[in-house]
């Protein structure tokens, strides 16, 4: 392990198919008014809206109801959340949803204490909450796995007019306080959601597993997690409600992205750059603006960092090292990858995804290039691997 690094995390997990009958013990620190914030609504047709309001009226809060969180929440949303915090005078978000819904609560959570254009502030500049500022608590009832937004400090906002989609990670003080993680909670997710959401967690593991040289007990954890997903996934695409595969999947996605995983690590993250122009552009799904350019993105990169790759086909996929060069090695990992993703039915092609060759150009441009890879891109690279995407 290279580096020196403090790990923290203050959210507590509720996890299985009995946790949501401790929401209502979960609410109590809090106080009165809670703004209740949820997606399209399909939460009151599969119970699980019954489920949060009886314990939040066994807790005794007061509520205020947020609904319509898209899955790309947009700052025009956020605006609509700050106002509804500064009007009612809430004490906690309760965000009822995916890891948009959860991005979104933890979003309003800090614009609603700050008085300038926080889009600007936060997204745009990266700022941070400065010390002492009022961060609103979040609680979280988690209906789909993937981002692992329910254990984590991060906050997507996408800006349409604008064409940015841009994600920025706070600390601890706006990591949810609480989180309830009922597997069964994710049953009545549409394939393709809980398809999208297994492919953005394996993602996640790879942007932090493919950087750095050196024997890192991280990079163990992440081989760990992805044989555990592969299995999983393989299961849940046959039988979505197999609770063992669909319970695996969602701790999974908790560990993949809670920062455990990334310590002592220099970190990737340009598939996720990608494919957040990508969103921002077709406002498609992320977990599959993701499948749709892993493939080419790794093969570009793989020069640069070929041990990791030969070592990512051995140990995860279980390719027999005999006979094979590294080289060969390392193709045929990331010819494992692809064959799992269409395995899945995950996007193999961006334009599956609405991506059009005149959209190119302004995806690369709207892609944030990020220093942690084994090999900095270029936009001219960025552009090419969107083209080797079609």
């Amino acid at each position: 392990m290279l580096g020196n690094f403090i790990y923290s995390n203050p959210t507590k997990l509720y996890f299985g198919d009995q946790a949501q009958k401790n929401l209502a013990e979960a609410l109590k620190p809090f106080g009165k008014r809670v703004l209740l914030t949820y997606g399209g609504g399909s939460i009151k047709k599969n119970g699980i809206y019954d489920d949060v309001t009886a314990a939040l009226k066994a807790a005794g809060k007061s509520v205020v109801e947020l609904p319509g969180v898209m899955p790309n929440p947009t700052v025009e949303k956020l605006t609509e959340g700050v106002k509804a915090v500064r009007e009612n005078g809430i004490d906690l978000i309760l965000a009822v949803g995916g890891g948009s819904t959860i991005d979104y609560a933890k979003g309003v959570a800090v614009a609603a204490g700050y008085d300038g254009d926080a889009w600007e502030h936060f997204w745009v500049g990266q700022a941070n909450p400065e010390s002492g500022a009022k961060i609103i608590p979040v609680g979280a009832v988690l209906t789909m796995a993937g981002t692992g937004s329910e254990m984590n400090g991060g906050s997507v906002i996408t800006n349409p007019a604008q064409k940015l989609k841009i994600g920025k990670v706070f600390g601890e003080e706006v990591m949810p306080k609480f989180a309830i993680l009922n597997p069964r909670y994710t049953f009545s997710v549409p394939h393709r959601q809980m398809v999208a959401g297994i492919y953005d967690i394996m993602s996640h593991i790879m942007e932090q597993y493919f950087s750095g040289t050196d024997d890192n007990t991280s990079d163990y954890l992440s081989e760990g997690l992805m044989r555990s997903l592969i299995t999983a996934s393989r299961a849940a695409v046959l039988n979505p409600e197999d609770y063992q595969a669909r319970s695996n999947i969602m701790w999974a996605a908790t560990w993949a992205l809670n920062t455990l995983i990334g310590k002592g690590k220099s970190q990737d993250w340009m598939v996720h750059m990608i494919g957040q122009a990508i969103g921002a552009y077709t406002d498609a799904t992320h977990g599959m603006t993701l499948s749709g350019v892993s493939v080419a993105y790794y093969r570009h990169i793989m020069e640069a960092g070929m041990p990791k790759f030969a070592r990512f086909a051995r140990n995860v996929w279980d390719i027999p090292a005999e006979g094979k060069s590294e080289r060969e090695l390392a193709e045929a990992g990331i010819e494992a990858l692809g064959a799992w993703i269409g395995q899945i039915g995950a996007a193999t092609e961006i334009s599956s995804l609405g991506v059009t060759e005149d959209m190119l150009e302004g995806i690369a441009s709207a892609t944030f290039i990020m220093p942690g890879s084994y090999k900095k891109l270029s936009r001219a690279e960025i552009v090419d691997i969107l083209r080797e995407s079609m």
